[in-house]
């Protein structure tokens, strides 16, 4: 008896054809979709988890650092509050030693100014002689009177800002992915269920949920900041 093409390929192959080796029925295709579909999402689930972990870490460093950086700022502050106090002080002795004719005692309080009171004293003395009546009327209002510690206090303070800023951010996207990884959990349970139902309509239409809602969560995903 002659044998077919088909057994004869198979005998030499040792391999089935490719209609045997595809699902046969409604029932395997479900099931193969299932499976594919728990495999993937099973990874996906791992990721956001991952990145949800990832940013909120990211969002703890940068309320560390932002609470740092006021402390910083308060310090920044208070050490210009009290230059310029003591600075203010030993300007009014000066005037006032300068206004009873105490010369010797305002010459060495001069001598004392500390900067940057000395270069606006000189600067606030050069406008009065120049234009008195648009002159500022101290040293503390002249646009070279800078105490560093303000600007450091400034400066320190929009750091602070900008970490709070980005722990906010880090806040959110650490909710998303932990949104994401509810989502993707679902999916998980619907495909699972999905081969329990004896019901073929049925066991589709939990697919198909399972489809929409692992679609509609991996968008979102491939939208989302990452950090490794």
């Amino acid at each position: 008896m002659t044998n077919s093409p088909t057994e004869s390929d198979e005998k030499i192959t040792g391999s089935p054809s490719l209609s045997q080796a595809l699902p046969s029925s409604s029932a395997d295709w479900r099931e193969l979709v299932a499976v594919i579909l728990i495999s993937v999402t099973t990874i996906l689930t791992a990721w956001t988890a991952f990145q949800a972990s990832k940013w909120g870490g990211s969002m703890s460093i940068n309320f560390s650092q932002a609470s740092a950086a006021r402390v910083d700022a308060a310090r920044y502050e208070s050490n210009a509050n009290r230059q310029a106090s003591i600075q203010v002080a030993l300007f009014t002795q000066w005037m006032s030693a300068e206004t009873s004719g105490n010369d010797e005692l305002a010459t060495f309080l001069r001598d004392s100014f500390p900067e940057p009171l000395a270069t606006a004293t000189s600067a606030w003395e050069s406008a009065r002689s120049s234009d008195p009546e648009t002159a500022p009327q101290n040293p503390f209002e002249m646009p070279n009177y800078v105490l560093e510690d303000s600007v450091s206090a400034a400066q320190t303070q929009d750091v602070a800002e900008s970490k709070a800023q980005a722990a906010l951010t880090s806040n959110s996207n650490s909710d998303n992915y932990t949104m994401l990884t509810i989502l993707f959990a679902t999916v998980l349970f619907f495909a699972a269920v999905s081969n329990r139902v004896k019901r073929p309509w049925s066991s589709w239409t939990l697919i198909g949920v399972a489809l929409v809602v692992f679609v509609s969560s991996a968008t979102v995903l491939a939208s989302l900041p990452k950090l490794l």
